[in-house]
């Protein structure tokens, strides 16, 4: 089953879910020229209301029900924690939207892989919303290891590290939501290891679990099929340089100044040079807008699944994350399931 495609002028979004990662979203959508957010969900009716005023939006809905039903929505981006993704994800195709659900994909592979077959078998599009993969900069890291100018990947470092400021999100400890450093900021460091040297062939990780049982902090080293390695890390009780490095026989990229998200600066270094700048594009906004993009791109062409974020993408990503887990002692409730 294929999903129709979409032809009208403007794709028409909702969101569901208006917290602090939603704000970004429908402020980038803004920047996307066939999009325009017409709907929003909340649990909450007055912060709803707010942000619908904020956004534009005309539609407003106190349930999520009432949005994934609504016949005026063409797309849906789930922006709630990550415990969520299932149920709603689930929400939204049931009634036939296309999704673009936040990362975490869900809590493990096992949600992820039933969502995705109940997609399939909808025929309707579901995309994880891993922004970092749409960014131009990112883009541009995987088009210079791909040129092989950098010789063989044998080494990436990776890091990523704060301390949340009161009043905490009780979604970061909470283990019912999907809490803790993996999952919430660690999960970019184990995509960009993977997305460079595919599966790893082996994994050692050590946690220090919070009261609730959910990972503080977490390091991870990966072994690949190549024999590069990856030394991985995140937490929650520090602040660290949010940085990576991809480093192979003939030359290594520094990727800097947060390096999942849109402000992040790369640079090259062949052999024992000085690091030199790497040039990208650049756009004002957060940088959501290069996913949504992407995602109107696939709705106009009637695709169900994104060429570039695929479906197994995701499920490979979930298995790494749960095999981390696993290791580190760090279990979710539907992990019995």
């Amino acid at each position: 089953m294929e999903e129709k495609k979409i032809a009208r002028e403007k794709i028409r979004w909702g969101i569901l879910g208006c917290g602090k990662i939603a704000h970004k979203f429908a402020n980038d959508l803004k920047l996307v020229d066939d999009a325009v957010l017409v709907a929003v969900a909340a649990r909450d009716e007055a912060r709803a209301h707010t942000f619908a005023q904020t956004y534009g939006a005309t539609d407003i809905h106190s349930t999520y029900e009432a949005l994934a039903s609504s016949p005026a929505v063409d797309a849906i981006y789930i922006a709630t924690p990550h415990g969520f993704h299932y149920e709603h994800t689930m929400l939204c195709l049931q009634h036939r939207k296309a999704v673009l659900c936040e990362k975490a994909f869900a809590l493990n592979r096992a949600q992820a892989q039933r969502m995705i077959d109940y997609a399939r078998a909808q025929g309707v599009f579901l995309m994880e919303a891993f922004w970092t993969r749409f960014l131009p900069q990112y883009t541009r890291v995987l088009e210079i290891v791909d040129s092989g100018v950098l010789g063989e990947i044998q080494w990436i470092q990776a890091a990523f590290g704060f301390r949340p400021q009161p009043p905490v999100a009780s979604r970061l400890y909470d283990p019912a939501l999907g809490g803790g450093s993996l999952l919430d900021i660690g999960i970019y460091p184990v995509f960009l290891a993977q997305a460079i040297l595919g599966k790893p062939v082996a994994i050692q990780a050590m946690a220090r679990l919070h009261d609730t049982g959910v990972d503080e902090q977490c390091v991870m080293s990966l072994k690949f099929a190549n024999g590069a390695l990856a030394s991985l890390s995140s937490t929650f009780v520090a602040e660290t340089p949010v940085e990576a490095v991809i480093a192979g026989t003939e030359g290594r990229l520094l990727l800097k100044n947060r390096f999942h998200n849109a402000v992040s600066t790369v640079e090259l270094a062949m052999g024992k040079e000085d690091p030199k700048p790497v040039e990208v594009h650049r756009e004002t906004g957060y940088g959501y807008q290069f996913e949504a993009r992407h995602v109107n791109q696939c709705l106009r062409q009637g695709l169900t699944e994104s060429p570039v974020m695929t479906h197994a993408d995701s499920l490979a990503l979930l298995e790494t994350l749960d095999a981390i887990r696993r290791v580190a002692g760090i279990r979710y409730a539907v992990d019995a399931g």
